[in-house]
């Protein structure tokens, strides 16, 4: 009698959590954009995916096979499961990205390639430092620590440079060197970043630790 006491209730537990993975794994696709799906959000995923370099075609606004394929080339570069479907992880990573790139945009426009990917590149070594926030949004938000914010120029609209060069810092390209500062030392205001320890520079911007 004991044995089938215990028997049902191990039923009831795997039960509970088989049912328990079908409401997780619902709720992670609930929202997502999949094949043959349509709409504006599609259209605006394939235009971040064609201004990173992974998408070779129109925002058309259909979620076809090469809007899948590129979906997953940008979620295998930026460390997500790679499935080609557009879930809560790979969108929140998407809207990261747009962050990043107004970054870049309005911080090192007319900066050459190489300046801007740096400049992308220390975004990434802030989040990988236990010195600073943990988010994107905490890093680049963070008092002080991006003209651009302050002056609005973050709200420009970002180039294909810009969104690109996001793609080249987290594939692990790093021109600046490790570096989680930079400024440029003509208008600089700041006497403490004066103080950091330089590592080199790249057109007007001087990198730093």
């Amino acid at each position: 009698m004991e044995k089938a006491i215990w028997k049902q209730v191990v039923i009831w537990m795997m039960a509970g959590m088989f049912f328990s993975v079908v409401i997780e794994n619902a709720e992670a696709y609930q929202g997502a954009l999949k094949k043959e799906d349509r709409g504006a959000s599609v259209k605006e995923l394939q235009e971040v995916l064609i201004n990173m370099g992974y998408l070779h075609s129109n925002a058309t606004g259909y979620y076809g096979p090469l809007t899948d394929e590129a979906v997953q080339q940008f979620q295998n570069d930026f460390g997500l499961g790679v499935d080609g479907i557009s879930g809560a992880n790979t969108l929140r990573k998407v809207e990261d990205v747009k962050r990043i790139a107004q970054t870049v945009h309005g911080e090192a426009r007319g900066e050459s390639f190489e300046g801007q990917v740096a400049v992308a590149a220390v975004i990434r070594n802030r989040l990988n430092s236990p010195q600073f926030p943990e988010t994107v949004e905490e890093v680049i938000t963070e008092r002080n620590a991006f003209t651009a914010v302050q002056d609005g120029q973050y709200y420009l609209e970002p180039n294909t440079a810009a969104y690109q060069a996001v793609r080249e810092a987290w594939r692990g390209r790093d021109p600046s060197q490790g570096s989680h500062y930079y400024y440029n030392p003509v208008i600089a205001t700041s006497d403490w970043i004066l103080t950091r320890t330089t590592k080199l520079q790249i057109g007007k911007h001087v990198f730093a630790n």
